[in-house]
């Protein structure tokens, strides 16, 4: 199951809506996938945000192997408690330094993400698609659409060479790369990022 058809599963989406054209927001994984769908579906996609993802090129900076083994650690069982020491672990390894979550506030996001779905095999058939899809630098060169790239300086899971990478792959795309931000979504960046994917919505409205 290829980040190909996910793209085309996204389409789907769009088709039992009913929205003719939607403006496209992507992050880590999510943001390949938006790559795709931009170039098989362009004329679905009215702007393109890209966040804390990567052209999937080879000669970009790769993650530490304490982050790559935190992402292929298991929790100590498939008890609630201890998914969510593990997933704790792993957001402590990849968020964002300058923005650390509220303990208590992430200890309840996590055990209702544990609570409604974990599913090992399937995070490490996400990792064979990523790793699959290889280097979409060319395809790149077909998207069209306004395009903004938002990343982490500090992202240790993609770093922040990608981020820049991205942006100059892409044809008019702007760059916005936030200091302090890891790979995680802090809540006190959330207006930052929502004006960034308004910001390339309106371009496209021009």
């Amino acid at each position: 199951y290829t980040l190909r058809d996910m793209a085309d599963d996204a389409a789907g989406v769009l088709d039992a809506l009913g929205i003719q054209a939607a403006h496209v927001c992507g992050a880590s994984m999510g943001g390949m996938i938006a790559q795709h769908l931009a170039v098989r579906h362009a004329a679905r996609v009215k702007s393109l945000t890209l966040m804390m993802t990567t052209s999937g090129a080879r000669h970009l900076p790769q993650a530490s192997l304490r982050v790559r083994q935190a992402l292929l650690a298991r929790p100590r069982s498939t008890a609630v408690e201890d998914i969510v020491a593990h997933m704790t672990q792993v957001v402590q390894v990849i968020g964002s330094p300058a923005y650390r979550p509220d303990p208590q506030r992430l200890r309840e996001r996590l055990t209702l993400a544990a609570r409604r779905a974990f599913r090992p095999a399937g995070t490490a058939r996400q990792l064979l698609a990523i790793v699959a899809d290889g280097d979409r630098t060319p395809m790149l060169r077909q998207i069209r659409q306004p395009t903004h790239v938002l990343h982490g300086a500090d992202d240790p899971l993609v770093p922040p060479a990608a981020g820049r990478d991205l942006a100059a792959q892409i044809a008019g795309a702007t760059l916005d790369l936030v200091p302090g931000m890891g790979h995680d979504l802090p809540l006190p960046l959330l207006p930052r990022l929502a004006d960034g994917i308004a910001q390339a919505a309106a371009r496209a409205a021009q």
